[in-house]
C-alpha cells in the first residue's frame, strides 16, 4: 500500500502540474480539495482520467469522486480494491 501511495502522489503532482509540491508535502490524510491540497473541480476530472488510464478504474457515477478523492489514503484504498490494471 505504501508503494501505491508514493506512486499516486507522484502521478497527481505530474498530472496536475503541481510544480511547487513534493510527494512528502502531501499528507496522506489531508483533504485533496478545499483547505488540504486545494484542488478544484477541473483537477477532479484529471484525477478521474488518471484512475481510468493508469488503473483501469472507470467511475460510473462522477459524484462518487467526492468520496474517493477525500484523501490520498482513501484514494489509494479505492484503487487497491477496484483496479483492473
Amino acid at each position: 500500500m505504501e508503494e501505491l501511495i508514493a506512486k499516486l502522489k507522484e502521478e497527481i503532482i505530474d498530472v496536475l502540474n503541481l510544480e511547487d509540491v513534493k510527494p512528502e508535502d502531501i499528507d496522506n490524510d489531508a483533504p485533496l480539495f478545499g483547505e488540504g491540497l486545494g484542488l478544484d473541480s477541473i483537477d477532479a476530472l484529471e484525477l478521474i482520467v488518471l484512475m481510468e488510464k493508469n488503473y483501469g478504474i472507470k467511475l460510473q457515477d462522477p459524484s462518487k469522486g467526492k468520496e474517493i478523492f477525500k484523501s490520498i489514503n482513501v484514494m489509494a484504498d479505492y484503487i487497491q480494491k477496484n483496479r483492473t490494471k
